[in-house]
């Protein structure tokens, strides 16, 4: 067992190679996970050199506690402004992350337990098998703040569960239960929580001893026959966010968030 250098975000994420196994975990949860734009880097470099090492025929992703992840980290947002990170770098760093999660060269398996919100759908959907606990659940919850879905998520949720059902998530933000998603076909399986570990080990343990480039070509052709609209979301969504990241609706958004209240937004 190794430990994979991330020292551009010591606090982040850890990342620990378990014999053909890379274990992806998100270590934030006092936030629910929630992620700034340093672990958003960080992670696109991770996932963007997986393939130099041979070794590894599997990645687990999921986040240390009770949730997976809760979305970009708004109590950072002041901080990372004055670091000069724009808008526009930070869609560039979430878009940067999310692509290389779903062109790491072999197959990346998530796990989520409570809560998968905001960035981190997309982060959970742009994995190849995705199982959840039956308590846990998704939500697109931008529209909340003020804010519309990004990483690529209007894409990946609408080319599994349809327009509709995209629209739906996207425009109300609501939670989606596990198992209402797993039935969208979302995710691919909802199980009761004592049994999710054993059911992502199973698929990995299958994974790790497979036939590495035929499971590299089967991914890359499910994911071009699935995702073509990939590119063209990743890029409307940056444009978009962008302009909405410095909206008085966002910042009215964020401000209620985080003083828990309901928001007030403009005509």
């Amino acid at each position: 067992m190794s430990t994979v250098d991330n020292r551009t975000t010591p606090v982040g994420f850890s990342a620990i190679r378990d014999d053909r196994v890379l274990r992806v975990t998100l270590t934030n949860p006092s936030r629910k996970n929630a992620i700034n734009y340093d672990t958003m880097v960080a992670l696109g470099d991770l996932f963007g050199t997986v393939g130099t090492d041979r070794a590894v025929r599997a990645i687990v992703l999921s986040g240390e506690g009770g949730d997976f992840c809760t979305g970009a980290d708004l109590a950072n947002a002041p901080a990372e402004a004055q670091r000069g990170i724009t808008p526009e770098i930070t869609m560039d760093a979430a878009n940067r992350m999310v692509r290389a999660v779903v062109d790491a060269p072999v197959p990346v398996v998530t796990r989520i337990r409570g809560a998968a919100a905001g960035i981190g759908v997309a982060l959970a959907l742009a994995g190849d098998l995705v199982y959840a606990a039956t308590d846990s659940y998704l939500l697109l919850a931008f529209i909340n703040v003020g804010l519309m879905p990004d990483g690529g998520a209007a894409a990946m949720v609408a080319a599994a569960a349809g327009r509709a059902r995209a629209a739906e998530l996207a425009l109300l933000g609501q939670r989606l239960p596990a198992a209402e998603a797993a039935t969208f076909g979302l995710i691919t399986r909802a199980v009761p929580d004592a049994e999710l570990d054993a059911t992502v080990e199973a698929a990995v343990r299958k994974l790790a001893h497979g036939p590495r480039r035929a499971l590299e070509l089967t991914k890359r052709a499910l994911n071009e026959a699935t995702l073509s609209a990939l590119d063209t979301a990743l890029a409307a969504e940056k444009k978009g966010q962008a302009e909405l990241l410095t909206s008085p609706d966002f910042a009215e958004g964020a401000t209620a968030m985080l003083t828990k209240r309901k928001p007030v937004f403009g005509d």
